[in-house]
């Protein structure tokens, strides 16, 4: 039996619900929402024929469970989403409003329309498309994540280290990635590693006149400007002292004006590296530090004083093959050992994720793939890396050694996932359900 074709009038549905739900985890003011958030997934999966377990974490999220067992003896397939979002910031920056999906010039707009409620959708279209073609032939199990763009406390990792047996698995599908582009079947290979680094700078006892003290006096800003710089060499590029900055991207490469397209890069203004450095390199292949904070003194409560004390965020990205807490050890040393003047500088390390790489060169990926290339048509799937972390991956992996674990979804350039007017091309959703319901009917058999 064939699949059908998928309904995108349900899928917009399911979709609206879900966008409807203004689910951060990280805001307690929201709590009902992401509460509301999580019951509906439930009730969507319960609908669906799962049996559903609700897992508090330690992070105050529950992670959903859902599982179908047609037979003990057959293997199992995992599907990966989570139902919490970013912050949307505040509604009037956006063209419509951000928790109702809205349809324009083709693409539908809301807060987490791609990352990562648009993945969530497409799991229930690719089930409901399996049953319409006569179900699964081995056992399903479902995972929804509530906290995972918090970052804090690793509650669904600390879940799986505690009852490994609840996500046993033989293939896992993390729904939380994309296409190069709209249009072009992609599995990512490779994810890097996160760490943040809180690196804060004192120089005086308090601010002092800069009429009185300027030139002489040393400024906290300005030590740790001179910390950051030494980072980066004149092209860009991050250097750490001791760590091997200059890693090649092995896969599909990373064109350049594709590049400079996918991240807004203003015209005239240069791309990080030299000739010889190709985005694939920067992005997948290399440590990267980004600050992605500072704090002196708001330019808006200006005064004319030395800064006394100064604070900036880092943040740090760790590739594959290299140790993300090794890493930023070194980072640290590197901090302490080009902080100018004596000044007194203190480095907080948290949140520490460890890089991911998967090889898709198992049976089960490989028909994941080949199931990609049929629902889009095409001849060749692209094979990327990305700058991302999922944390749960690297836990996944420890565990259940012996898994194939592929990473894919509906997310693509185009979405600006975190960003002001999220959005989605339905067409993703529709062709990668698809693809996934023709792997759940063939794995297997």
């Amino acid at each position: 039996m064939t699949l059908p074709t998928p309904n995108r009038d349900r899928i917009f549905a399911d979709l609206s619900a879900l966008v409807s739900f203004n689910s951060p985890h990280s805001v307690p003011a929201l709590a009902d929402s992401h509460e509301a958030a999580c019951a509906w997934t439930v009730t969507a999966l319960e609908e669906l024929g799962f049996d559903v377990e609700r897992h508090p974490t330690v992070d105050n999220a529950d992670t959903i469970i859902g599982n179908r067992v047609i037979d003990a003896d057959a293997p199992t397939v995992l599907l990966y989403s989570h139902y919490d979002v970013v912050p949307a910031g505040h509604p009037s920056a956006w063209t419509s409003d951000p928790f109702t999906l809205t349809e324009r010039g083709g693409r539908w707009y809301g807060r987490g329309a791609a990352d990562c409620k648009g993945n969530l959708a497409m799991h229930l279209e690719a089930l409901r498309l399996l049953d319409a073609a006569g179900g699964p032939s081995m056992n399903l199990k479902v995972v929804v994540e509530g906290s995972e763009e918090f970052g804090g406390d690793g509650g669904l990792e600390k879940l799986i280290e505690s009852s490994p047996e609840l996500f046993r698995a033989d293939a896992i599908l993390i729904a939380d990635s994309g296409n190069v582009a709209a249009g072009s079947p992609t599995l990512t290979t490779q994810l890097r590693g996160g760490v943040q680094v809180l690196v804060s700078v004192e120089t005086l006892e308090d601010e002092v006149h800069s009429g009185s003290f300027g030139g002489a006096a040393p400024d906290a800003a300005d030590a740790l400007v001179r910390i950051a710089n030494s980072l980066f060499d004149e092209h860009g590029r991050t250097t750490i002292d001791g760590v091997n900055c200059l890693g090649t991207w092995e896969g599909d490469a990373y064109d350049r004006e594709t590049f400079r397209k996918d991240a807004g890069v203003l015209e005239g203004v240069q791309i990080y590296g030299t000739v010889d450095d190709e985005p694939g390199d920067m992005v997948w292949a290399r440590p990267a530090v980004t600050m992605i904070g500072f704090t002196s003194r708001p330019v808006s409560e200006a005064l004319n004083a030395i800064n006394a004390r100064a604070s900036a965020q880092f943040n740090l990205r760790v590739p594959a093959g290299m140790s993300a807490a090794e890493t930023a050890d070194k980072l640290e040393q590197h901090i302490y050992a080009n902080t100018p003047w004596g000044a007194k500088v203190t480095v907080e390390v948290s949140q520490l994720n460890e890089p991911f790489s998967t090889d898709i060169s198992g049976p089960a990926i490989t028909l994941l793939g080949e199931c990609l290339k049929e629902s889009y048509g095409a001849s060749s799937l692209a094979v990327v890396g990305s700058g991302g972390s999922i944390p749960l991956t690297t836990t996944l992996q420890e565990h259940f050694g012996d898994a194939e674990i592929a990473l894919f979804g509906v997310e693509e350039p185009l979405c600006g996932i975190h960003g002001i007017d999220e959005s989605v091309d339905p067409t993703e959703i529709e062709r990668i359900a698809v693809a996934e319901a023709e792997f759940l009917r063939r794995f297997g058999r």
